[in-house]
């Protein structure tokens, strides 16, 4: 694959789409929801509610936190985590934004 070129785009291009390639992922998805039906998951719990292994559950859940969409705290060893709701607006601004232009454009 070629390099990126992400310096010749937008900021808000650039985050949506490192935004959007985080919730490409039908288990991200998953992880959110169930998330965000909790106060505070801890990874067991997602990966059991969600049918993947642990650490794979780990993982999906690094990207997620890595995107800023997700919170965590620890209680001890344990680390809850909770959605970050100003980054999940302004994921939701950016996709009503982009649609909102597209649709102006094209009709």
């Amino acid at each position: 694959m070629g390099v990126s070129k992400t310096h010749i785009h937008s900021q808000k291009a650039n985050q949506l789409a490192d935004l959007a390639k985080v919730i490409s992922h039908p288990a991200r998805i998953s992880i959110l929801n169930y998330i965000g039906d909790c106060r505070g998951c801890l990874c067991k719990d997602i990966s059991e509610k969600i049918g993947l292994s642990q650490p794979t559950t780990s993982q999906h859940l690094q990207v997620i936190k890595k995107s800023g969409l997700l919170d965590s705290a620890f209680d001890g060893k344990s680390q809850y985590y909770t959605i970050n709701k100003p980054r999940l607006t302004l994921l939701k601004e950016l996709f009503q934004e982009f649609f909102e232009t597209a649709e102006r454009k094209c009709c």
